[in-house]
């Protein structure tokens, strides 16, 4: 028999033998050395070899009957309780050929049997099917895993241009308005802070920060004469300028994106109040979305701690009591209270987005 392909491929296979009998033991790794060019990992007590299953893994198994302390079928069931032992060939080794244990053994989870005494053919020929099966199992759980990362890399790639596009789509506005890029920029990472503090999972606090840069799309339907009026619109102006809650929502929404979908709920409730006196659709509390509540207090802090051509900017802690005053009014009390804790982290990114716009941020 020609063993050379046999000799490239069983290097790296675990073969454990498991029998009180010395002989056997020595017979059976005498044949698997040989035939397979491997060592065998062999012990007489099958309680040790359990022991040391736990710790490795083993590609074959050979475990006889009839043995002290743990019989075959005892050995199998433990086996197979194990983590990730659910797949491993096992064969069991007897002198008895009633149905009975047979049948018990299959239930077990064994995988083959070999009568004693054994015959070396048949052992060579089980062996190698057996090792065909592992090799088999082995590339199928590469192969799953190769196919699992090659996905999270093309999904990642969907989301990271995703993302470009929407925050390319979100510099639209300053355009419209030289600050407004760099409010988008800080308005996403307060939102992201605040969604961290309250242990949102991670993807949520991502889908947060890039879906609230898109807030104020709806902007860029509003007229220039509103837009850059420095003095107190009147009704009707103000009207016109609520319908860019409106205009954001009619750009993203029924889209099938993660992100569109956030960012379609943001645009139209952020302007909402938690007390029902917002707009557009006077929702209150929990009835307006989570995140565009967030966002909700992140557009607010940093439009009144923001120069405008209306009004100079002010101090963190000016805000932060307008905030005080406003909670359970404008914003909802549990993230206007988490929001107060962040402040470190707030006063980083003013300092780090202070002057600049979108086109010179990384």
């Amino acid at each position: 028999m020609d063993l050379g392909f046999e000799i490239r491929r069983d290097l790296n296979m675990n073969i454990l033998i498991i029998d009180d009998s010395e002989i056997n033991v020595k017979v059976l790794e005498n044949i698997l050395s040989k035939s397979f060019q491997c060592e065998p990992v062999s012990y007489l007590n099958p309680l040790k070899a359990m022991d040391w299953c736990t710790v490795e893994d083993p590609d074959l198994i050979f475990v006889d009957y009839m043995m002290p302390d743990m019989n075959g079928l005892e050995f199998i069931e433990a086996f197979r309780k194990l983590p990730g032992k659910n797949e491993t060939p096992i064969v069991m080794i007897t002198a008895d050929d009633d149905k009975k244990v047979r049948y018990k053994a299959l239930e077990m989870g064994a995988s083959d049997f070999l009568n004693k005494p054994i015959d070396k053919s048949e052992l060579i020929a089980r062996t190698r099917n057996m090792l065909a099966i592992r090799r088999s199992q082995k590339q199928l759980v590469n192969r799953a895993e190769w196919l699992d990362a090659e996905v999270r890399r093309v999904t990642n790639d969907i989301i990271e241009k995703e993302r470009e596009a929407i925050f390319r789509l979100s510099r639209a506005a300053e355009y419209r308005s030289p600050e407004t890029g760099v409010h988008v920029m800080r308005v996403a990472l307060y939102s992201k802070e605040l969604a961290k503090k309250i242990n949102l999972p991670s993807e949520d606090q991502e889908l947060i920060f890039v879906a609230s840069s898109m807030h104020d799309i709806g902007k860029v339907g509003t007229p220039d004469n509103i837009l850059y009026k420095s003095e107190k619109l009147d009704q009707y102006e103000y009207a016109l300028m609520k319908l860019h809650t409106l205009t954001g929502y009619e750009i993203m929404q029924n889209s099938t994106s993660k992100i569109m979908q956030m960012a379609a709920d943001i645009a139209i409730g952020h302007h909402e109040k938690y007390d029902g006196t917002g707009y557009p659709k006077g929702l209150s509390g929990d009835k307006i979305p989570l995140a565009a509540r967030i966002c909700a207090i992140a557009d607010v802090f940093d439009a009144l701690t923001s120069e405008r051509a209306y009004k100079k900017a002010w101090t963190t802690e000016q805000a932060i009591e307008e905030l005080d005053r406003q909670s359970g009014k404008h914003f909802d009390p549990f993230l206007v209270q988490n929001f107060k804790t962040i402040l470190p982290q707030i006063s980083q990114i003013q300092a780090k987005y202070s002057n600049q716009k979108m086109s010179e941020m990384d």
